[in-house]
């Protein structure tokens, strides 16, 4: 399939000239999409960046749509420290003639690269898009999860109403349903009413204060390897540090603990899509939310350099099982410490005759303190919520 059709070219401006062949930065390693005709080849391509200008779905953010361009310049200048991995820089999609028309560019596009183990980096535009960029997994027919980094659910009120205040509600009721599991990041709880809450843990979805989060930032990690679509709303960024969006309050990430999380993004081997979403030029200060932006694309990308591939297989020398044994339980559970770089994951194949479009959801991603909490006794809430789903 040509995806070139839904593509237009970006500026060359954003091209950095070096001095020094040694000192690469990330656009002397990427193949962007700058000439007419002139398409990236995506052979052998590993990560590929595109902006949206969409913004039709934003709620109270007009002006998002110009943010892709506006991050390409401060993403570009940035120094490359890999020079083993193929960018592509596809460009901007066009807007259809309805917001409909571009969210089946997405799918089209974003469906396409997956069929081709190619990663989208997505840089929108409304939150909404993700949406689009979950019905490519549609497309090719796999049950995902979903991590959103956001400070409220954005179900909406209306679920025939499709924005970026209640993609979520859609994803929930769309059908066929391909949705295994959601998790929030960071949700700031007066934003967020009762009923919200109530459905979140009827659903056995994994939902996260922001509180909670920071204070124990690399607990995140698990949450952010059951991922297959990671969605940041730049909102759930403190003003302070990303001033720019109309919906940018004074709680939120630091800058700092929003790119690690990004690293951990890029570093788990389930991930296969990203998007960035609600930048808003219009409120920024000084180019300071677009800087950050660029560095947690920075930061991804990092982090996809360092997979380590250990993404637990039924038959694997390559991890340490632990059985630990729970009263009033027939079965063990069991944890596997992977040898290659300490990560923890709990298998739950043994509770449930599992279907097998469920079968990638048996290995649960987890951490120590999960282990040290069945050695007490007690059942993890992550490994109780997904043998909920199983059952």
């Amino acid at each position: 399939m040509d995806i070139s059709i839904y593509f237009e070219i970006v500026s060359e401006n954003f091209i950095t000239e070096t001095e020094e062949a040694s000192r690469l930065r990330i656009s002397d390693i990427s193949d962007i999409y700058t000439k007419e005709n002139d398409f990236p080849d995506l052979e052998n391509t590993k990560l590929a960046i595109f902006g949206i200008n969409e913004e039709r779905g934003s709620i109270n953010n007009a002006g998002c749509a110009n943010a892709p361009d506006e991050v390409r310049k401060y993403f570009y200048p940035l120094f490359a420290h890999w020079n083993s991995v193929k960018i592509a820089d596809l460009g901007n999609i066009k807007n259809g003639h309805t917001v409909d028309d571009t969210y089946f560019a997405i799918r089209e596009v974003v469906s396409e690269l997956l069929k081709n183990n190619i990663i989208p980096i997505i840089i929108g535009g409304s939150q909404d898009l993700t949406y689009a960029n979950y019905l490519a997994y549609e497309n090719i027919g796999r049950v995902i999860n979903i991590a959103s980094v956001d400070p409220v659910f954005d179900l909406g009120h209306d679920e025939h109403e499709l924005n970026a205040n209640s993609w979520l509600s859609r994803i929930i009721l769309h059908q066929p349903n391909f949705l295994f599991n959601f998790t929030n990041i960071g949700y700031q709880t007066y934003f967020v009413d009762q009923d919200s809450l109530v459905l979140m843990k009827n659903l056995y979805f994994d939902v996260n204060r922001l509180g909670n989060v920071r204070a124990n930032l690399e607990e995140s990690e698990p949450m952010i390897r059951n991922a297959d679509i990671v969605s940041i709303d730049m909102s759930a960024i403190r003003a302070a540090d990303a001033p720019g969006g109309q919906n940018a309050g004074p709680n939120g990430f630091a800058g700092e603990e929003v790119c690690k999380i990004c690293r951990y993004a890029g570093m788990s081997d389930k991930l296969s899509s990203i998007g960035f979403y609600e930048l808003n030029p219009l409120f920024d200060i000084e180019g300071r939310s677009a800087h950050l932006l660029a560095q947690m694309i920075w930061y991804f990308i990092d982090g996809y350099m360092n997979r380590k591939g250990d993404h637990p297989e039924s038959e694997s020398e390559n991890y340490i099982k632990f059985n630990v044994k729970i009263e009033d339980s027939e079965e063990d559970l069991i944890f596997l410490k992977s040898k290659l770089s300490d990560r923890w994951w709990m298998d739950v194949s043994a509770y449930s005759t599992l279907d097998k479009k469920y079968i990638k959801h048996q290995f649960v991603p987890c951490s120590y303190a999960d282990y040290q909490l069945a050695l007490k006794n007690e059942i993890p809430d992550r490994w109780w919520k997904v043998q909920q789903k199983l059952m």
